[in-house]
């Protein structure tokens, strides 16, 4: 930990340049250094360490490392918790959050609209491999959540705004219910980031963040993070990090560490884009619909402004008057958006989802037929919006 310790007495953007950041005592540099070794000196006498458990000290990398402790310094800060564990990619955090807190017989509650690899965990591995009950829930109506509840179940996980539809859940709200029926409530804040979003302080249990989108910000390296109590983060560093192998590589962690600085200025660009873009794709006749939560006529809208007061994120979700071929037409016409995966990088990302989605049946009716999830970046708006237009002139909408 470093000498500099920044309580949230200290503003969002200070305490994302300076927590975990210190002058390197061995060189005097005033940025930590990448320490790319796997292993550390033992103390006089290790006769009787905890060789499967991570300590203070590093010991060994699998264990937690240098570069790794101080993103979860910075993390910690930023998400208003405890104490942070930082894992090796945003599904290696959910995937170990749910194996050190679930157990065959026990019964988990997520949202229907949920990262795919979510989908493939609690819909199929999970059940298939071990036994755990789950259930898939509408999260963005209370009452479906409350009526899902059963004796056993252990834990609600809830992804708000939802992949790749943009869904509002109400975190206050579950969490509220959880905690009157002795459940755990964690939430998946990727797309929000905690400068647009903190479900800590509204209620949640625990929250995970892919690290590989917003918190890095510029597409080189892959993290995930989950952060809440000492107890419960203990529990998943234990099983899922040392155990399980899921740890990050210190080059990764330095990359996100950096990365994660401009956090603050890049989500305003992000959150002030894709709003500009939401509103001109609602305003254009070739397209079917748009699904962003900064927009009043989302059915999130009032949730959204309530909960996520830093503002709406970077991604929306649109459809075109069109068939399935003139969506790829229309993303082959443009020029700066890129066709790719991912999304929270400083470029703007677009990928079709196409009818052979096998979560369709999980989607609002107006997603049926194929789909744009759009990560704004954050170049010049007008830029973006100019390259929308002219790529729907080229297939004629």
């Amino acid at each position: 930990m470093s000498k500099h310790t920044y309580g949230n007495n200290l503003g969002f953007q200070t305490r994302a340049v300076h927590t975990g950041n210190d002058v390197d005592q061995e060189t005097g540099a005033i940025r930590r250094p990448i320490t790319m070794a796997n292993s550390y000196e033992l103390p006089y006498d290790p006769s009787d360490m905890n060789w499967s458990s991570a300590g203070e000290k590093p010991l060994y990398t699998r264990n937690g490392g240098a570069n790794q402790n101080y993103l979860q310094e910075r993390l910690q800060s930023l998400e208003n918790g405890e104490d942070c564990v930082v894992l090796a990619s945003g599904v290696a955090a959910l995937s170990g959050l749910f194996f050190a807190l679930l157990k065959s017989g026990d019964h988990i509650i997520f949202s229907n609209i949920t990262y795919i690899a979510v989908y493939r965990l609690l819909h199929e591995l999970l059940p298939e491999k071990y036994g755990i009950e789950t259930t898939i829930v509408d999260t963005s109506d209370i009452q479906q959540v409350q009526a899902a509840i059963r004796p056993n179940t252990k834990l609600i996980h809830i992804e708000t705004p939802g992949n790749p539809t943009t869904q509002i859940s109400d975190i206050a709200a579950i969490a509220q219910l959880a905690h009157q029926n002795g459940v755990l409530l964690s939430v998946d804040n990727t797309f929000a980031s905690p400068y647009n979003q903190r479900p800590l302080e509204l209620g949640a249990d625990l929250t995970v963040e892919s690290l590989t989108k917003y918190i890095n910000g510029h597409g080189d390296a892959m993290g995930g993070a989950v952060i809440g109590s000492r107890d419960l983060i203990s529990r998943i560093r234990a099983d899922s990090m040392v155990n399980l192998g899921g740890a990050i590589s210190p080059f990764n962690a330095w990359l996100i560490m950096r990365g994660s600085s401009t956090l603050p200025l890049r989500m305003r660009e992000h959150n002030n884009n894709a709003l500009a873009v939401a509103h001109y794709l609602e305003g254009e006749a070739g397209v079917r619909f748009v699904a962003y939560p900064g927009l009043e006529s989302h059915k999130g809208h009032k949730v959204a402004k309530n909960q996520m007061p830093g503002g709406f994120g970077g991604v929306l979700s649109f459809g075109l008057q069109a068939d399935h071929d003139t969506h790829n037409r229309f993303v082959a016409a443009l020029k700066i958006i890129t066709s790719a995966v991912s999304l929270g990088h400083d470029e703007s990302l677009i990928v079709f989802l196409g009818e052979n989605d096998e979560r369709q049946y999980l989607y609002p009716e107006e997603f049926h037929g194929g789909f744009f999830r759009l990560s704004v970046g954050i170049e010049d708006a007008e830029d973006l919006i100019q390259d929308l237009r002219q790529a729907l002139a080229q297939v004629g909408l």
